[in-house]
């Protein structure tokens, strides 16, 4: 499996690596901020989903397929990632143990390289073939990356802390903006994948279901680490969310509390993928990967 999952992440690594060689008019420290972030060292984690989706519900052949999606997905990632770390968003100054891009750069290049990702990962999608499956694929995206997703989750994000009501009511609220912030690209990455191998709307359903309690189970995780975690394997820094004054699932839960709810979201999401072929390696490796999440904090 670890073999896989490296063989998935070298092609990963080359499509990101070509996709980003660009012609004279794209000025060379634009470039340099935009393959700073994209190839910097990570765990490709969403581009991975959309090719073992892709597997899952097709063959090994139609991965290769699935390549500019699975590039279109960790480019909509890292836009957000570089637009999220600025001084006016998280102010943070440590990603993927490197400095952040408007760090390594300036604010100015680093607003453009994330406007510049976001435009490429629609020309990547453009690839597909035939035309009706990416434009399918490019409305899945824009909606997970848009208003209401992503960007709406970002927005709630930034101004939930002055919507504090019970705990009940407020975990509630958490879990809507994490659903958008965090789960709609993981869930979208999922969809592609399907999509792009022809896939049931059972099995479509049962991606997008997965999904879900996968980004929950990435995002309870993600603020336990915040609590317990070592940024020199983090990779960014730590002990934010309660200096910030930031919603997380170990302020409400407790530590224990939210490995619980982390171990809850792991066991849903194996149940959802209970329609696929049991014995596949792509869906044993989708799995591993979510029942390695809460692992991480141990």
């Amino acid at each position: 499996m670890k073999q896989y999952i490296e063989t998935l992440r070298q092609q990963i690594e080359s499509a990101l690596d070509s996709a980003t060689q660009f012609d004279v008019d794209c000025p060379e420290r634009l470039r340099e901020a935009i393959r700073y972030s994209l190839l910097a060292p990570g765990k490709r984690l969403r581009p991975t989903l959309v090719l073992l989706a892709c597997e899952l519900c097709g063959t090994p052949e139609y991965r290769l397929n699935a390549l500019p999606a699975a590039c279109a997905v960790e480019m909509i990632h890292v836009y957000s990632l570089i637009h999220d770390d600025l001084p006016a968003m998280d102010n943070d100054d440590l990603r993927r143990g490197l400095p952040t891009c408007h760090k390594k750069f300036d604010e100015a290049t680093a607003i453009l390289a994330g406007d510049a990702l976001l435009a490429l990962a629609f020309e990547m999608i453009g690839h597909l073939t035939p035309s009706e499956l990416a434009g399918r694929c490019c409305k899945e995206l824009a909606i997970a990356a848009g208003a209401c997703q992503l960007v709406g989750g970002q927005m709630d994000d930034m101004l939930r802390e002055q919507q504090i009501g019970n705990t009940e009511s407020t975990i509630r609220m958490m879990e809507h903006v994490h659903h958008r912030k965090t789960g709609a690209l993981i869930r979208a990455s999922l969809k592609l994948g399907g999509m792009i191998a022809g896939a049931s709307e059972q099995q479509l359903t049962a991606l997008d279901e997965f999904g879900q309690h996968f980004g929950l189970a990435f995002q309870i995780t993600d603020d336990l680490l915040d609590v317990l975690g070592d940024e020199s394997t983090v990779g960014k820094r730590l002990r934010k969310d309660a200096g910030m004054a930031k919603w997380s699932y170990p302020h409400f839960l407790g530590i224990e509390g939210a490995k619980q709810a982390a171990e809850q979201a792991v066991s849903n999401a194996e149940k959802a993928l209970a329609v696929f072929e049991q014995d596949s390696l792509s869906l044993q490796t989708l799995l591993d990967l979510v029942k390695r999440l809460p692992n991480r904090t141990k």
